[in-house]
């Protein structure tokens, strides 16, 4: 019989598979997919996985130590949640608006940079030369590198990831929770996993973004227009995915309907 300790550790490795699911990565691809540091990426991923982590660490806590129950109809809405939020983060990738939102609300966001027709960066010629050399001298000490790095978040692109981490922790905490009061009778162990599946979704998280990143930041000039594709892609699957999303919930496991059938996860 596995101790708790090893529960512990298994809680963290499977809080950085469930980082994989679909769902998941499709809502942050949407995001991130025109990030061009990799440390920006991560760090966006991080947000993600502690909003989610903060979710689902509130309800297993409920659901552990004050035994609160979640009615079917409840669970099935806070599913139906997520589907819809995929809808909306498609919807805006398509339409461009989350690109608007960036740039009008990132701090510093460079005047001399426009988009052209196709939704590619343009800027004035000898800029970029200009900036690599800048880069190079600016990232001559870890304190500028991270000045440089993270500037230009703002608080819409910090607030973005943690909200739809958030959201995303709706879905699937209440099968986490049930999951460890079955394999933990001990409420302090029980506790210590979530913490640590949260941990471990934090860090898959920022893997994953990270790697999503990682082509622009080291090629940005020949992986810009499948930058572009991407991007389209991850908002037609994200809206797909929600639709597909909301219609299982909603008719098939009858959230709108007189016969539900919910089992968490």
């Amino acid at each position: 019989m596995l101790s708790s300790a090893a529960i512990l550790v298994i809680g963290f490795f499977l809080g950085m598979r469930h980082a994989t699911d679909p769902d998941h990565v499709i809502a942050i691809t949407t995001i991130v997919s025109k990030q061009r540091s990799v440390a920006t990426a991560g760090f966006i991923g991080a947000l993600w996985g502690l909003g989610h982590t903060l979710t689902i660490f509130v309800i297993g806590v409920a659901m552990i130590v004050f035994k609160v129950v979640i009615p079917p109809r409840l669970g099935l809405s806070m599913e139906f949640a997520v589907g819809l939020m995929l809808i909306l983060l498609g919807v805006l990738n398509l339409t461009g608006l989350l690109s608007w939102l960036q740039r009008k609300f990132t701090p510093g966001h460079d005047s001399s940079q426009w988009t052209n027709a196709d939704g590619e960066n343009v800027r004035t010629r000898g800029q970029d030369s200009d900036d690599a050399a800048h880069n190079r001298t600016a990232s001559a000490t870890p304190q500028v590198w991270l000045h440089q790095t993270f500037r230009g978040l703002g608080v819409y692109n910090i607030l973005r990831p943690l909200v739809i981490g958030i959201v995303h922790g709706l879905a699937g905490s209440a099968a986490i929770a049930l999951l460890v009061m079955t394999a933990i009778g001990n409420t302090r162990w029980a506790v210590a996993y979530l913490l640590l599946f949260g941990l471990g979704t934090i860090a898959g998280m920022m893997l994953i973004t990270a790697a999503i990143a990682i082509p622009l930041e080291f090629s940005p000039q020949r992986f810009s227009k499948l930058n572009l594709q991407m991007a389209a892609a991850s908002g037609l699957v994200s809206m797909g995915f929600g639709l597909f999303l909301s219609y299982r919930i909603g008719f098939v496991q009858g959230l709108f309907t007189s016969h539900l059938h919910w089992i968490p996860g």
